[in-house]
């Protein structure tokens, strides 16, 4: 399952061969360096770490100094592992390494985004769950547009039930969209273009794969 590190552009359109107007994500992937490669001899399993991104080196605790002079490299802001692939792996499995676009996608291709969902803070249960409020402002209810409504029983259990959606924090989770198709790989500028959304704000950190 061979993939790529990059970071969040925004959104934008552009026109496919029928003419169709696509809504796209603009991703600046690559280039990123193998800094450790990991066998089933001394790992117990094949993997190849990625790492991408330009970080000031006194922003970078020692022990990832180390790391990243041992491939050859300046620090990175980003590290990711990537395993269980097959022929691909003896092409990347280099330590230091470099990984550009077309190395790993091409144009047509089908492939899954793994971001960070935007943070929302701490949101009401209309907002976190698209509850639709106890109802109208009839019988003496003025202030009760968007609460929760009940919330248990009475005399059994006499508690609100564990995994009652309730009032809290929304967002800032791991977030995975399938399924995006590479409409464009713009590979000397490191661009690549996904068809619809991909989770997570702008300059956020993004990992693509197959």
């Amino acid at each position: 399952m061979p993939g790529i590190i990059g970071r969040k552009i925004g959104m934008t359109s552009v026109f496919g061969p029928d003419g169709q107007n696509i809504a796209v994500t603009v991703i600046e992937a690559g280039p990123c360096v193998v800094t450790q490669v990991k066998n089933a001899e001394t790992d117990g399993y094949r993997a190849v770490q990625l790492s991408f991104g330009e970080k000031k080196e006194k922003n970078t605790t020692k022990p990832l100094v180390g790391h990243f002079k041992k491939a050859n490299t300046t620090p990175k802001r980003a590290v990711v592992e990537f395993r269980d692939f097959g022929q691909e792996f003896d092409a990347m499995a280099e330590l230091g390494k470099e990984i550009n676009l077309n190395d790993v996608f091409a144009e047509g291709d089908f492939i899954d985004a793994v971001g960070t969902s935007k943070g929302k803070g701490f949101q009401g249960v209309v907002k976190r769950y698209g509850f639709a409020g106890v109802g109208g402002q009839t019988h003496g209810q003025h202030n009760r547009l968007r609460a929760p409504g009940s919330m248990g029983n009475a005399s059994f259990a006499s508690r609100v039930i564990k995994g009652k959606r309730l009032p809290g924090r929304m967002g800032t989770d791991r977030v995975t969209t399938m399924n995006l198709e590479v409409i464009k790989i713009m590979a000397d500028k490191n661009l690549i273009l996904v068809s619809g959304s991909v989770p997570g704000a702008k300059n956020s950190t993004i990992i693509l794969h197959k």
